[in-house]
Formats: structure tokens, sequence, C-alpha cells
């Protein structure tokens, strides 16, 4: 039998109009401090990967430690995983 996603959640994930994964650029940086100071977490090196929900950075990784940050207030358990997807086949294609 499959677990049931509790309806807050399914709500908050399905009601994404989009997702972008892509490399952290320098005008990021607020966004990154803002997400690494909401977790209390540090990202560490570079290269680091971002989530875009609907034009705002809501997570990010690390794509060579696997540090992870994202914004507590808002369901990321979809883009993070994402995140951690792609950071693999990254790692797989290297």
């Amino acid at each position: 039998m499959k677990p049931r996603v509790p309806a807050t959640v399914a709500s908050a994930v399905g009601g994404r109009s989009t997702i972008l994964i892509r490399y952290a650029r320098p005008a990021d940086g607020a966004a990154l401090d803002r997400l690494e100071g909401l977790s209390g977490r540090s990202l560490g090196v570079d290269p680091i990967l971002v989530a875009e929900s609907d034009e705002e950075l809501v997570a990010a990784v690390s794509t060579s430690g696997g540090e992870i940050v994202s914004d507590p207030f808002r369901v990321t358990l979809d883009v993070t995983e994402l995140l951690l997807l792609r950071t693999k086949q990254l790692r797989a294609a290297a």
C-alpha cells in the first residue's frame, strides 16, 4: 500500500508552476545567504546547484560536498530531491 501524502504537502508541491534547476550565479549571493541563514547550515564550496520555484530560490546544494540548504517555511522536499538527482547525474557524467 502506498503511503498517502498529507493534503497540505500535496497542495504545495502540486501548486508550483515552474521549477528550474541551474548552477548558482554571482547574483544569487544574497538569496543563498538567506537560505543558509534560514536553514542554519553552510553550503561550503562551489559549484552550487540551485532550485528556483516560480522565480524564487528555494533550495541549493553543493555539488562537491553534498550540503543542502532550503527554505524551512516552504515545502521543498520535491526540489531538494531534484537537486540531489541532478547532482548524482553530474557526478556520474564526470
